[in-house]
């Protein structure tokens, strides 16, 4: 059921960060994450030099699995209404396979990291991801919220 919940929030910030008027919104994103996890793992230098390209080369494959989402499914929901029960059945088995690659994805991510910094930060890294997540989806709302007013 958590698992659910993280991808509900990964393509509500997909969402968010494609919707994005200018590419300078999603370097920021990217930005105040690293800042976030940074300060969170309290990475030695060795540690920094080793994680960092891994986690680098994570998100640039989950990205392209998400592009790739945006592209195949989401746009096709646009007109679901007009689709055939076969092609609905497609963009299902489409989303389940890559909803399994993503789990792969994470399950190599998570081996390979934890050789290179321990148990504890892997753990304490899965769930900074998660506060990252929820924190910038709170200001969203703020932000909208106050916007609205």
């Amino acid at each position: 059921m958590n698992i659910k919940k993280t991808i509900f929030v990964v393509v509500c910030l997909i969402g968010f960060a494609s919707n994005a008027q200018h590419k300078p919104n999603h370097e920021k994103i990217k930005a105040l994450k690293i800042a976030y996890l940074t300060e969170k793992l309290d990475l030695t230098s060795k540690e920094a030099q080793e994680f960092w390209p891994i986690y680098n080369a994570h998100e640039k494959k989950i990205h392209k699995i998400r592009q790739q989402e945006r592209k195949d499914i989401h746009e096709s929901l646009e007109s679901i209404e007009q689709l055939s029960e076969k092609e609905i059945n497609k963009l299902l088995e489409l989303d389940l396979s890559l909803e399994e690659k993503k789990h792969g994805l994470h399950k190599k991510f998570v081996s390979d990291i934890r050789k290179v910094i321990s148990a504890k930060k892997t753990f304490i890294l899965l769930q900074s991801e998660n506060g990252f997540k929820r924190k910038l989806l709170r200001q969203y709302h703020q932000k909208n919220k106050s916007g609205n007013k």
